[in-house]
């Protein structure tokens, strides 16, 4: 069976500290460089899942990097290089305090919202008349902070403001960047036939400059729906067609599991896992355009160490 890369425990040259979050392994070299290991774990209701996914990490760590190359004539961004297949290396930037998400469409957390009766959300007015999936005349920005613990709360951007949690100058600088970003992403995704529904974007600064930082338009951080049959499904009142890790979340509330107290994580067979695998292979052909080349997996972690030391002595 493919082996994943579900822990990682590496001593670089010159590493300060290291940050183990859901999915990513973050590396701080002294304090100018990060070295972001993307691993095969996978969360669904704040939740690290017991098995790791063959391939994910990869499958993530290169979406990411395609767009981020992407878009650098938009904002400057914070990777340097991808040195291996789960690794990109890149500048070390002071995070701003809130995630930028935007919505071309009204669905998931924003429909939840509406459902229940409220006309804005994050101080956004949404109009009357809605339906589930329906698009916004125009995208409209939804920020949240960026919780350390627990989960981000949503904010809107006179509260961001007056809280000094970001200066009015570089609030108004990233709300410019998320909507060209979105509009990139959104003309990019078009091209193979789907449409970004929603994303979120996170900047930090370095040396006074804003840099995007982090991953963009992967299927973890953002909503993708199929182009074809979303009218029909639209005007039937059906769900639509997506391409995010939503599946995964489907596959644990039909078996019971909502990341609630008392709730038990079912087991994830050899055949799950693969076909979660091959799903997000799937997510990462339609998302690029590329095919997917599968990197050697037999001892991960050595290659991985010996990919970022050989990068980092470059440096």
């Amino acid at each position: 069976m493919t082996k994943a890369l579900t822990k990682t425990d590496f001593d670089f040259p010159k590493q300060k500290s290291v940050y183990h979050g859901k999915v990513r392994d973050v590396y701080n070299i002294n304090d100018e460089f990060l070295v972001m290991v993307v691993s095969d774990r996978i969360s669904a209701f704040d939740v690290v899942l017991p098995e790791g996914v063959p391939y994910k990490g990869q499958v993530l760590n290169q979406i990411a990097s395609k767009f981020l190359d992407a878009t650098a004539d938009i904002v400057p961004n914070w990777k340097i290089d991808t040195p291996d297949p789960n690794v990109t290396v890149g500048h070390h930037c002071e995070p701003f305090k809130v995630e930028m998400v935007i919505r071309g469409y009204l669905t998931g957390h924003a429909w939840r919202e509406y459902r229940d009766g409220k006309r804005s959300i994050c101080g956004v007015p949404m109009p009357e008349g809605m339906v589930e999936n329906q698009k916004f005349a125009e995208p409209i920005l939804t920020p949240t902070t960026k919780a350390d613990e627990g989960h981000d709360e949503d904010i809107s951007r006179e509260a961001i403001i007056e809280q000094g949690l970001v200066s009015k100058e570089d609030y108004e600088m990233l709300e410019d960047y998320t909507r060209k970003l979105f509009q990139r992403g959104t003309e990019m995704a078009k091209e193979k036939g789907l449409i970004l529904v929603d994303t979120k974007y996170e900047f930090g600064k370095k040396d006074g400059k804003i840099y995007l930082i982090d991953e963009i338009h992967t299927p973890d951080s953002s909503r993708y729906f199929y182009a074809e049959g979303y009218e029909e499904r639209l005007q039937k009142g059906e769900s639509q067609k997506q391409l995010s890790k939503e599946f995964v979340r489907q596959w644990l509330i039909e078996n019971g599991f909502q990341g609630k107290e008392g709730h038990q994580i079912p087991e994830m067979t050899a055949d799950f896992v693969n076909s979660v695998s091959e799903r997000y292979i799937e997510l990462f052909e339609n998302i690029t355009g590329d095919q997917f080349q599968k990197s050697e997996t037999d001892a991960i972690n050595d290659r991985i160490e010996k990919n970022v030391n050989a990068f980092l002595a470059k440096l």
